[in-house]
């Protein structure tokens, strides 16, 4: 059996409801809805800028790992549990998020680019939305590519590009599917 303690930052213990209120009465402070969230979660910069703003507030790496165990979402992305507390929406886990993407890279990037997505989704799905981060974007083609960066800018172009790839592709991992979802049910 294991029991979690989360502390207000006033240094008392608070259980894991309070924890989650106090989360859900500051969110409002971060963004001001879910398009703002969805824009600000997909760009690794802005992100590292939330993810440092809410661990500033208490909300840290630790707490946020931890409320994806209460909501039974540690498979799924941080960005799943944020817009489950803010605005209940149903949680994905980060395979289910990286199939849904992959249609839209199929048809943005070329098949090199391609293969190298693929690869950096699914270090996404078994580490977490930690894979994105900007400054992960060098270990990744050294990985991928065997420490050749040459054969990495062989294949994807020049490293602004490999970049922009990088960084371009996060927003399919975010998107909100719901409208083009109901748009086909209703057509």
């Amino acid at each position: 059996m294991m029991v979690t303690t989360f502390w207000h930052p006033d240094g008392t213990p608070m259980s894991a409801q309070q924890f989650l209120e106090m989360l859900f009465g500051k969110l409002p402070e971060f963004f001001k809805n879910e398009a703002e969230l969805r824009a600000l979660w997909s760009l690794p910069d802005t992100r590292a800028k939330l993810l440092q703003r809410l661990a500033e507030k208490g909300f840290g790496h630790e707490q946020m790992a931890e409320m994806q165990r209460i909501i039974d979402a540690e498979n799924s992305d941080l960005f799943d549990v944020l817009a489950h507390v803010a605005y209940a929406l149903p949680t994905l886990t980060r395979q289910e998020r990286a199939e849904r993407a992959k249609a839209d890279i199929v048809s943005h990037f070329n098949s090199k680019q391609q293969t190298f997505l693929d690869f950096v989704l699914a270090q996404y799905v078994k580490v977490g939305v930690e894979e994105l981060a900007q400054d992960k974007l060098s270990p990744l083609l050294k990985l991928k590519y065997h420490n050749a960066i040459a054969d990495a800018v062989a294949d994807l172009g020049k490293p602004e590009e490999i970049g922009k790839v990088f960084a371009g592709f996060q927003k399919y991992l975010y998107q909100d599917t719901r409208a083009s979802r109901q748009q086909t049910l209703g057509a």
